[in-house]
């Protein structure tokens, strides 16, 4: 009807979400779950029996996958739970920098260089001795909810 353009300010992303649902009762151990805002890896489930007012309740204990810290949740087990898309990557990498960023190759060939080195000091050990030794290393990143951390180094040699 009327001849002006619109624009539209787009604050979303493409709409992929960072979680999906699953019922309480079928999250096992090993599993992943946010609890309090936080992508979680499950290490225990207690499941309690129906009560007087009707709902079997999961006890969950989990461990933030980026910072270790331990959380727990108590759910109705016929409820549904947030559980997060969690992705691993493998990296080769290529650089240090000083400021504490590693850069890394991807697999089209270019460059990925917004990762800080990891906060675990036996695995940060092994990275910075393993490159200073000019070995060829493949780092994994997990990535979760938007957050991305090197959980694992592989060594495939000398360069």
């Amino acid at each position: 009807m009327s001849d002006e353009e619109h624009h539209f300010e787009s604050k979303a992303d493409a709409g992929a979400s960072k979680t999906y649902p699953q019922q309480a009762g079928t999250i096992r151990k090993n599993g992943y779950i946010v609890i309090k805002g936080r992508p979680c890896k499950v290490v225990e489930v207690s499941t309690s029996k129906t009560g007087k007012h009707g709902h079997a309740k999961c006890h969950f204990v989990a461990i933030d996958i980026f910072n270790g810290k331990k959380l727990e949740d108590i759910v109705p087990s016929s409820h549904n739970c947030d559980v997060p898309h969690v992705n691993r990557t493998e990296f080769q990498l290529i650089d240090i920098s000083e400021d504490g960023f590693v850069s890394l190759l991807t697999e089209n060939g270019g460059t990925k260089d917004d990762l800080r080195l990891p906060t675990d000091d036996t695995l940060l050990t092994q990275i910075k001795d393993g490159f200073d030794a000019g070995k060829d290393l493949v780092v994994t990143v997990m990535s979760a909810m938007g957050e991305e951390q090197i959980c694992a180094l592989k060594d495939i040699g000398p360069k």
